[in-house]
């Protein structure tokens, strides 16, 4: 008798093995999306049943050296660091050491948020899940684009001075300050720093041999990426963030051979080669819904649920689960993908801060594995890209077009020395505004790369043009007057609407000093 039923079985396999794609046709994949988005260097990583079916390097690591990226080319991941700090975490729960919901000021008794009744329940696992009732990014100008003065000390104490816009635990908005005070959390409990606890803890268990916590403890940079940024249509190689505040929420650098045994280790619980990392209880926290997220539009997909866990975003993706990240930096961005039923896990890492184009890549890996209908997402993606360009490029470039028009009006006169002086914000410090020869000049005491030429919009509103091009975040300054017409206070906000939610001038409240 025939087993029909086998059968059945058998053809479902061979199409889906037919329908995963070659590495021909990731070689064109990557090619394509690389032009397209004037990414010099990519990275690209596929795990299929625990083992590592696809490595390799495109492109340059540098323009300037034309060096090649291959797959144990070291990157910087960013966010998708904040996993290991989560993780490091689980296993001082498993040891007995903390507990996801023991309170923060149990460990760091000088913690304080704005409002006194969330500093008393603010605990651990709420360090993790993007619910703090801060705003996206809130704070973030103490660690972005330099933050070299600020230390993780003075994160703990500033981040009373950030005002919340909306209820405690009652909506996601991602930040990067907590994470940086888990990491505190992480060294008072366990007497080591964040960057010995994770590297001893999960990366040396998991083989990362190349790779390491932060920027300044890489023993090898021969093979490493520099950092690109498009800039006035001119992709240019900028300063690399190094600064070690930053290491709890997006310090790792890790090649995508390195990076593979931690999504092996992710997809089977925990356990890596024999070594259980953390436990599978615990495992399960950190890949459990903490934070509801809002259903956006993920064309050509259906999803049913978006979620933040405990380091981790986790949605379906046409009833398929999802568990993912991403990172960016000045000039890279990166993204892991897994699958875990599939045991399908995929690393796409870039050195150009374009996240479309991961995306293409990704999905289009995805879409092969797990059978979806093919679909042009190169297409697709950079063209809803390019609108959103498009509309930046008009918001910005009306503004600039009436500060043009000021400067040739021989008949407008701002008496710029009302505007000079010293002003603080609590968490940000000190800026000054100086005139020199009639122009006014922004300066901040401790971001010691935002400084840039104030120009005259309209009314109160100036806008300040940033020295370093490639931070594309030129900003609007709102200034109060006081009863002599002289000001004495402003508050800012950024031009673009592109402008990386870090530059979060909204959040900055002046007073003259």
């Amino acid at each position: 008798m025939i087993n029909l039923k086998y059968i059945a079985v058998c053809l479902i396999a061979i199409n889906f093995a037919t329908a995963q794609i070659s590495e021909k046709e990731v070689d064109e994949l990557v090619q394509n999306t690389m032009k397209t988005f004037n990414v010099p260097g990519i990275a690209i990583g596929i795990i299929k049943d625990g083992k590592l079916v696809l490595a390799k390097g495109y492109g340059v690591t540098n323009i300037k050296t034309n060096q090649k990226v291959d797959a144990n080319t070291l990157f910087g991941i960013a966010s998708n660091s904040k996993a290991f700090t989560a993780s490091a975490l689980a296993i001082l729960v498993d040891e007995g050491k903390i507990n996801w919901d023991d309170k923060i000021i149990q460990y760091l008794p000088e913690f304080k948020m704005y409002n006194d009744y969330v500093t008393n329940e603010f605990n651990i696992r709420d360090l993790l899940t993007h619910r703090s009732g801060l705003g996206l990014g809130a704070g973030d100008l103490m660690i972005w684009p330099d933050g070299h003065d600020f230390t993780p000390k003075d994160i703990v104490k500033n981040i009373q001075y950030l005002k919340p816009v909306s209820g405690f635990r009652s909506k996601y908005d991602y930040d990067n300050l907590l994470y940086v005070i888990a990491g505190e959390v992480i060294a008072k409990v366990s007497a080591k720093s964040w960057c010995d606890f994770v590297e001893e803890r999960l990366m040396q268990p998991l083989e990362m041999n190349n790779s390491a916590s932060s920027w300044k403890r890489l023993k090898d940079t021969t093979n490493v990426i520099v950092p690109h940024v498009p800039t006035n249509g001119k992709l240019e190689v900028v300063p690399r963030y190094t600064n070690s505040i930053f290491d709890a929420a997006a310090g790792l650098y890790a090649s995508v051979n390195d990076l593979s045994h931690w999504l092996i280790a992710q997809m089977d619980d925990g356990n890596y080669n024999g070594k259980q990392l953390f436990s599978k209880k615990e495992h399960d926290e950190m890949w459990k819904s903490q934070t509801i997220l809002p259903l956006r539009n993920s064309f050509p997909y259906s999803t049913n649920f978006s979620s933040y866990g405990l380091g981790w975003k986790l949605t379906d993706v046409n009833g398929h689960l999802e568990v993912s990240h991403t990172g960016g930096l000045d000039g890279i961005v990166t993204q892991s993908i897994m699958f875990p039923k599939e045991k399908l896990g995929i690393i796409v890492l870039t050195n150009q801060q374009s996240g479309t184009a991961f995306n293409v890549i990704s999905n289009t890996i995805k879409d092969s594995y797990l059978g979806f209908p093919k679909f042009d997402h190169l297409a697709y993606l950079s063209k809803e890209r390019a609108s959103k360009e498009d509309n930046a490029d008009k918001i910005t470039g009306e503004v600039w077009a009436k500060v043009t028009e000021n400067l040739k009006d021989k008949k407008l006169k701002i008496n710029t020395k009302k505007y000079v002086g010293i002003y603080k914000d609590d968490w940000f410090g000190e800026v000054t505004i100086t005139e020199r020869k009639g122009k006014l000049y922004f300066a901040s005491k401790r971001s010691k790369r935002l400084v840039g030429e104030i120009f005259f919009y309209k009314d109160q509103n100036f806008v300040v043009k940033w020295d370093v091009r490639s931070f594309n975040a030129d900003s609007h300054i709102f200034f109060d007057l006081d009863a002599e017409g002289n000001a004495n206070h402003f508050t800012m906000k950024a031009i673009s609407p592109l402008t990386d939610f870090s530059y979060d001038f909204h959040d900055l409240n002046f007073n003259k000093i």
